[in-house]
């Protein structure tokens, strides 16, 4: 039981650093009606860790790393930019954009390695359980900084999403801090857990949250809540059945979403 403990202890504590730094951002998402961002932005970072697969740098480098951020910002940028074009275009058509050819370009960049399958698998479900303690503790570090920030400025983030028209000074300066910062988590992100579940932790707890309450508070809470329980349940699962954790914590947040919101009706 110890031996157990011991070997989930680190992939536990980095889902609950996920979960809690994801659930605030999806909220900011479900509300702006951006849900795929997340994903594209994933997709992004995950073509930069390609390019610099294809250059010769591993998976987990600081050059790779920078690949992916550089990438990452740059789609950033182009959000930031597209959202003034909103009563035109729909801003998710841009994003579902931007996420195929990123898709297809990480696609042609491995089409001629041996390993490039393999590759491809790892960047959507990652592996969670090989993260290492230095790196689930630079990146709480980071998130811990991001968080920071966007504390520090909440209420120039909380009315951009949640202003209902009232807009702060500066309001695509404030944008561009928005997508920028997002960008760095995501990046983060997908290095220890892959673009999917990148994605579920982002979008499933803050869904549910928002159909239980419209206090942004308890959102926060409740996403929280269901994050640390599909969390666990999804580790277990995949320890007992023998499956790929990433995968099986995908599966297991959307079923339990579903349990909860026919229990949610039925009452």
């Amino acid at each position: 039981m110890t031996d157990y403990l011991r070997f989930f202890a680190w992939p536990f504590l980095a889902c609950l650093i996920l979960v809690g730094i994801h659930v605030y951002f999806g909220l900011h998402v479900i509300k702006r009606g951006i849900i795929f961002i997340d994903l594209s932005l994933a997709q992004v970072a995950a073509l930069g860790m390609t390019l610099a697969l294809l250059l010769g740098y591993e998976p987990g480098t600081d050059l790779s790393y920078f690949f992916s951020l550089l990438l990452a910002l740059l789609g950033a940028t182009i959000f930031t930019f597209t959202k003034d074009i909103e009563g035109k275009v729909p801003q998710e058509a841009f994003i579902g954009i931007i996420y195929a050819v990123s898709s297809a370009a990480a696609i042609l960049v491995v089409s001629h390695s041996p390993e490039g399958g393999e590759h491809i698998r790892h960047l959507l479900v990652g592996s969670i359980l090989t993260v290492t303690p230095s790196m689930v503790l630079k990146t709480a570090g980071m998130y811990a900084v991001v968080g920071l920030f966007h504390y520090l400025a909440r209420k120039r983030f909380i009315a951009l999403t949640f202003g209902k028209g009232r807009k702060p000074a500066n309001a695509r300066l404030w944008d561009f801090f928005f997508y920028a910062s997002f960008a760095v988590i995501v990046t983060s992100s997908v290095k220890i857990c892959g673009v999917l579940l990148v994605f579920v932790f982002l979008v499933v707890p803050s869904v549910f949250a928002a159909l239980v309450t419209d206090s942004i508070g308890r959102r926060l809470i409740y996403g929280w809540l269901f994050g640390l329980l599909g969390s666990i349940l999804g580790i277990i699962l995949s320890f007992h059945l023998d499956t790929p954790t990433g995968a099986t914590i995908v599966v297991t947040f959307g079923v339990l979403l579903l349990i909860l919101l026919l229990l949610r009706r039925r009452r």
